[in-house]
């Protein structure tokens, strides 16, 4: 395992002589833009094992990406590797469908303190909620970022994530079967968080359990996102949505194509740059 390996991985060649809030940042971009969050392992029958040299061979050497549980493990070992006061923290997603966080923590996200400044580094939520740049630890004040307004707030020890959506375009060519469809309202809970450490080896019954629950989405959908410089490109299923963020003022362009199973594998080929050791079943 080695750091330069690692920046090759992301396409990230500045200089980094500091542990400072400008190469965090810069860092995180680079991660999003080439790493993807995806779950396409469990849709090809192999088992995602939660160990650092399996991640970082799998991400690192295969080119692939992986779920929170990988992706941000692989950012935890990095900025250590960088000299960065970071720790692993555990998240209840919230399910928009429940109207309800989940009962078990279910998502890795990072603290990283910078000169006394705390900050959040998540790079394992994908999709359209998944932040651009590190989010200051401070309660209910606007952090404005390409994807929307990211917010937290802090209540009795805990700590709630959401995002300040923008309204949604899809040109009439495109199928209107998004797995974003816009809810009600444009403010949308992500998660929410304590700020008691964790270490990887918590998450390894939430590892095991999440790639044989029937009721997990994670379980039922093949997912892969990728963020870009504009958006965010998403694959579940056979369905591509491509999201440009700020098409128009407060207007996100979203177009949506159903693929064969052709062009599924020619898709994560081309927009993804993932290849597939075995035949994955969407």
């Amino acid at each position: 395992m080695n750091i330069q390996e690692y920046f090759g991985r992301i396409a990230f060649n500045k200089p980094h002589k500091d542990a400072d809030l400008q190469t965090l940042t810069a860092i995180l971009e680079h991660h999003i833009q080439t790493i993807p969050f995806e779950n396409l392992s469990m849709h090809c029958g192999e088992a995602i094992e939660l160990d650092l040299q399996a991640t970082y061979d799998k991400i690192v050497r295969k080119k692939r990406g992986g779920w929170c549980l990988e992706t941000n493990h692989l950012l935890f070992w990095a900025l250590q590797e960088l000299g960065y006061d970071v720790c692993m923290l555990g998240a209840n997603s919230y399910e928009p469908a429940e109207k309800s966080y989940s009962d078990e923590i279910c998502h890795i996200l990072l603290k990283v303190v910078i000169k006394g400044d705390p900050y959040i580094v998540d790079a394992g939520f994908g999709g359209p909620y998944q932040m651009w740049q590190p989010l200051m630890l401070i309660s209910e004040k606007d952090q404005p970022q390409g994807p929307g307004i990211f917010r937290l707030m802090e209540d009795n020890g805990t700590w709630y994530l959401e995002k300040v959506k923008r309204r949604h375009y899809i040109p009439e060519h495109s199928h209107n079967a998004s797995p974003y469809t816009p809810e009600m309202g444009n403010i949308r809970k992500i998660h929410k968080f304590t700020l008691e450490p964790r270490h990887i080896d918590d998450f390894k019954e939430l590892n095991a359990y999440l790639q044989v629950s029937p009721d997990d989405i994670l379980r039922k959908k093949s997912i892969c996102s990728l963020q870009t410089t504009s958006g965010v490109l998403t694959l579940v299923g056979w369905t591509l949505t491509e999201m440009q963020y700020n098409y128009t003022e407060d207007l996100d362009l979203v177009n949506i194509t159903t693929l064969t199973d052709e062009e599924v594998e020619k898709t994560l080929k081309d927009k993804f740059n993932i290849v597939l050791e075995n035949k994955l079943v969407p």
